[in-house]
């Protein structure tokens, strides 16, 4: 016997494992569009069945929005016009869902040239396409974002200064852009540091290039209401009230800072006229006040007044007394919104001051039926203003007495520590809510508990007493709690 014939496989066969086989979906159809065939990984894309998609048209399949592009393409084919072509399109799949693919399709020909069937290819892009539309929509917003940031930017009433790590300008908008035309007339380098017409709160001195906030900014200093003024003439110039915040990558490496300059002139001409009408008016009321006590004191040495009289010039004294005060802080503020130098220390006696002050105290505490309890040394030699440390000690007892209700107790002790002086005021009074603690130090502040008790006042008194302390470098402290009174410490270097 001879050997067994092999049969050559033909060519169908080989394009039917070749199909069959593919990791792409495949399909033959007919000129009309009928499935006359269709692999195992198309009928896994479309969720159709083999059975099922070879009694199916293509055209059943194919997305309702791309099938009269498809038809022409089809179209041209049959006319001979071309004989493949490759374009995306989207069908239906048999759960609704759609399905986006690389289409690839070739006619095939007879050996007389007659269209035969078309042969289909299948590259699934539907992963590509969802994360090709979520970038788009990310973009979208990304750009949406951006523009609304501009508008913000752009239209702020402040002036905005982003700079990077390095130093460098890495964006300003309109308002900083004036900003930087005043204090740099002759142009600016694009980078943090460079000295120009700025001066500092006092316009006293240019800002060295250390002192611009933002070089401060790209050390990572954070502060608000940081105040400066620009410009080369004093008469023009602008305060700006700048604030900085750093900017931090993920890891919490500095990436850069942000920088808001906000125009305070008018405010600050405010104030300044303010403080000059405070000046004057306390300045011409402290010559009769003056006279007036001196005439009190006459009246009350005299031996030709009755007990009655002394009774109403003692009460006069207290109120003139009390109104000095006020004047003294008065003052005292405006010297120190103006920047003017508040203390001449000299070596004296503490005690000597603080019981001077104390005996003045008392008429005003007898009155309230407020007990004062005092604990003094013998002697405490210091350097420091004696004017001041007087206003200071006047101004925490006359709170504390203000405060404390009739039969309540007021104790002041003076003590020393490691060469400091130490004064502290503490009362069993009213107390101060958590909320007003923050605050107490500034300026004009009058809490709740001053405004519900109906106690007078401006609002200086602590602001005095701060005032006088940073001034001799020292350092002064509060607490207190509703219904358990207060307690300032006061720390002077000696």
């Amino acid at each position: 016997m001879g050997a067994p014939q092999v049969r050559e496989p033909d060519h169908d066969d080989l394009w039917h494992v070749t199909m069959e086989h593919s990791p792409v979906g495949m399909a033959m159809v007919s000129i009309s569009g009928n499935v006359v065939t269709a692999n195992a990984a198309l009928c896994e894309m479309v969720g159709f069945r083999a059975d099922v998609l070879s009694r199916m048209n293509i055209r059943d399949l194919t997305h309702p929005d791309d099938l009269a592009a498809d038809l022409r393409l089809v179209a041209r084919c049959l006319a001979g016009e071309t004989n493949s072509y490759r374009v995306t399109r989207r069908y239906v799949r048999a759960d609704g869902s759609t399905l986006v693919v690389e289409l690839s399709v070739a006619l095939m020909r007879a050996p007389s040239g007659s269209p035969v069937r078309f042969v289909l290819q299948f590259l699934d892009l539907t992963d590509r396409q969802t994360f090709i539309e979520r970038l788009g929509a990310a973009e979208a917003t990304v750009e949406s974002q951006q523009r609304k940031v501009d508008a913000v930017f752009g239209t702020v009433a402040v002036g905005l200064l982003l700079v990077d790590a390095d130093g460098s300008y890495a964006g300003y908008n309109s308002h900083h852009r004036d900003f930087m035309d005043l204090a740099y007339p002759d142009g600016h380098v694009g980078r943090a540091g460079q000295t120009g017409h700025l001066y500092d709160f006092e316009q006293s001195r240019a800002l060295t290039s250390e002192e611009m906030p933002a070089v401060r900014a790209v050390a990572g200093e954070e502060f608000d209401d940081v105040l400066i003024w620009i410009g080369a003439d004093p008469r023009t110039r602008r305060a700006l009230s700048v604030s900085a915040r750093s900017i931090r990558d993920g890891s919490g490496v500095l990436t850069g800072a942000a920088l808001a300059f906000q125009d305070v002139t008018e405010l600050m001409r405010a104030i300044r006229a303010k403080d000059e009408f405070v000046g004057t008016v306390s300045h011409e009321l402290r010559t009769p006040l003056t006279s007036a006590m001196a005439y009190l004191e006459l009246i009350d040495e005299s031996s030709e007044a009755s007990p009655r009289l002394h009774q109403q010039v003692t009460a006069v004294r207290r109120n003139v007394t009390r109104l000095s005060r006020l004047i003294a802080d008065l003052l005292l503020a405006t010297r120190v919104g103006v920047g003017s130098t508040l203390v001449e220390p000299y070596l004296l006696d503490a005690v000597t001051v603080v019981a001077e002050a104390l005996d003045a105290a008392r008429v005003e505490a007898a009155v309230a039926g407020v007990t004062l309890e005092i604990e003094l040394p013998d002697r405490l030699d210091a350097r420091v203003d004696g004017l001041r440390l007087r206003q200071l000690v006047d101004n925490l007892v006359a709170n504390a007495i203000g405060f404390t209700p009739r039969g309540g107790h007021v104790a002041v002790t003076l003590t020393t520590q490691v060469d400091h002086l130490v004064l502290v005021v503490s009362d069993d009074g009213a107390g101060i809510d958590a909320a007003d603690l923050d605050a107490v130090f500034e300026r004009f502040y009058r809490g709740a508990n001053a405004r519900s008790l109906g106690v007078p006042g401006t609002g200086l008194g602590l602001t005095i007493v701060r005032a006088i302390v940073d001034a001799h470098h020292g350092e002064v402290g509060l607490t207190s709690a509703p219904g358990r009174g207060t307690t300032v410490r006061v720390v002077l270097p000696v």
